[in-house]
């Protein structure tokens, strides 16, 4: 089997037509087991794996990857609308004209679709090879070699399972390209292989922005969460105003110069950041991200910061008897809030795109500058607010962040500035 070079795994470039949208061919037909030692029985319907079917995953995936029509090759086997059902391949050809031939992706009903290697596929390049294959689990066939492989699929009472399938393009055109590695996606073929799938799945969800404190003790807690409502008719909006809830809750327990009290509203504060992080969780399980959701997660966590903020400064104003530390609170809360308007109105509210709402506090995340203002709009302070209540001295975090906040903004500022002034064209003299 002969592996694809490098530069055969890119886009077509620019000055190339532009690609037919990839078809996908679903097998309904059971495969054998990738792993012998697996002797649970298989599905007798379509299995669902948090919250969604695997065919209702396959269409969404599909059409957000870029892949035009799906085909599900099956007799009496139902599916959901998205699919078009044919018995057999003589119908594929029949439905594919001439001008509508494009590369086609042959997987079995039951694979786990995930857009990110849907859309590697879509964008992959096989030639000069026929066809390539990842054993038992996809076949990529490219667009010129379509017509001939339907022939030799249909003959001798057709081809209906995937290795099937592999074995008779492997007699027309011979050995197969090798599928990247990274390209590997699972079966579901077992009632086992769902939590196989569930644990794929979840895994996907860590962000690589994620603060070290976040992925270690909020993110394993938060997946657990969305896992149990995945399956639930709970939306990620819904999570999103439970967060701002539970934050706003908490926000009243700094009034108190009492530790206990300071403690019961740092721990509220940080069952928020887990909760904060289950909206978008659910929201990418179950395909249901929205530009208002961003909105609604956004405003909400800045939103729980400024009340908290806000509390802080009246319950140390109302203990020392002076009205100075309310100044503090201010210049927190207003700090606060330049930045998030600041960051909304520059790079949230003009982002059209279908990726998250909000990724980085700027354009050019990859400076250091930016990497360290990205670093410090992470939730991981909120340990060191628990910290400090559980001393009752969680006034001190409020000092800092009317020093910090204020500098965060200015830096802000700074940053656009600067990179405003590198996007400017240059002009040479005569």
């Amino acid at each position: 089997m002969s592996r694809l070079s490098p530069d055969l795994m890119q886009p077509e470039n620019s000055r190339s037509a532009m690609p037919a949208a990839p078809i996908l061919i679903l097998l309904s037909a059971p495969i054998a087991s990738i792993d012998v030692a697996r002797t649970a029985p298989p599905f007798a319907g379509d299995p669902r794996v948090l919250g969604l079917d695997l065919l209702q995953r396959t269409i969404i995936a599909a059409r957000r990857a870029g892949y035009g029509r799906i085909f599900s090759l099956a007799r009496d086997h139902p599916v959901p609308p998205g699919i078009a059902t044919i018995p057999d391949w003589s119908h594929l050809d029949s439905a594919l004209v001439p001008t509508q031939i494009a590369p086609l992706l042959i997987a079995p009903a039951a694979v786990l679709s995930e857009t990110d290697w849907l859309e590697r596929l879509a964008e992959m390049r096989i030639e000069p090879a026929a066809w390539a294959s990842s054993p038992h689990r996809i076949v990529m066939l490219t667009e010129a070699a379509v017509p001939d492989a339907l022939a030799v699929l249909q003959t001798d009472g057709g081809a209906y399972d995937l290795t099937a399938v592999q074995d008779r393009l492997t007699r027309r055109f011979g050995s197969p390209a090798e599928i990247p590695v990274g390209i590997d996606p699972i079966v579901v073929a077992t009632p086992m292989d769902v939590r196989i799938a569930e644990r794929r799945l979840l895994h996907g969800l860590v962000k690589d922005t994620d603060g070290f404190m976040a992925r270690h003790v909020e993110r394993p807690l938060s997946l657990q969460i969305s896992r149990y409502l995945a399956p639930t008719a709970v939306t990620p909006n819904q999570i999103s105003m439970v967060s701002v809830a539970v934050g706003l809750s908490g926000a009243p327990f700094f009034l108190s110069a009492l530790w206990p009290w300071q403690t019961v509203g740092a721990l509220l504060l940080l069952a928020h950041s887990i909760l904060d992080g289950c909206d978008g969780e659910l929201a990418r399980l179950k395909f249901q991200e929205s530009r208002w959701g961003g909105v609604l997660d956004f405003w909400g966590d800045n939103i729980v910061h400024m009340v908290t903020f806000s509390c802080m400064a009246a319950g140390w104003s109302m203990t020392a008897d002076a009205a100075w530390p309310l100044l503090l609170g201010a210049a927190a809360v207003l700090g606060n809030l330049s930045s998030a308007t600041f960051v909304y109105w520059r790079l949230m509210r003009v982002k059209n795109d279908s990726g998250p709402l909000f990724t980085s506090v700027t354009t050019a995340p990859n400076r250091r500058l930016a990497r360290v203002l990205d670093a410090a709009s992470r939730r991981d302070f909120i340990y060191l607010v628990l910290f400090l209540a559980l001393f009752g001295k969680s006034n001190w975090f409020l000092l800092l962040a009317s020093l910090g906040a204020p500098i965060f903004f200015f830096f802000l500022v700074f940053l656009a500035m600067r990179e405003r002034l590198t996007n400017m064209p240059t002009t040479s003299g005569a």
